[in-house]
């Protein structure tokens, strides 16, 4: 599954940096992440960054993108071919 920010998040600026595909981003009123650019860190850490950072604890599971580690690893491999 990609990741979602709750309505919860403070805006405190530290997940942003902490993503490797750049999937996250400033939105109208709150930081969002991109399902299309989200591997939950899958072949990056053994983490998720933007998790482990939060202070608030707003980042969970996106139930509208569910997939498999597998599905995530074929992601990561895409988006950093050539990089």
């Amino acid at each position: 599954m990609a990741l979602i920010i709750t309505d919860e998040c403070i805006n405190c600026d530290v997940c942003e940096p902490e993503c490797p595909n750049d999937a996250i981003s400033m939105g109208e009123l709150i930081y969002i992440i991109d399902p299309g650019l989200c591997t939950e860190c899958v072949g990056h850490f053994e983490t998720s960054q933007c998790v482990e950072v939060c202070p608030v604890d707003c980042i969970p599971l996106d139930p509208e993108h569910k997939e498999s580690k597998e599905e995530l690893m074929e992601k990561y491999q895409q988006l950093t071919v050539g990089k």
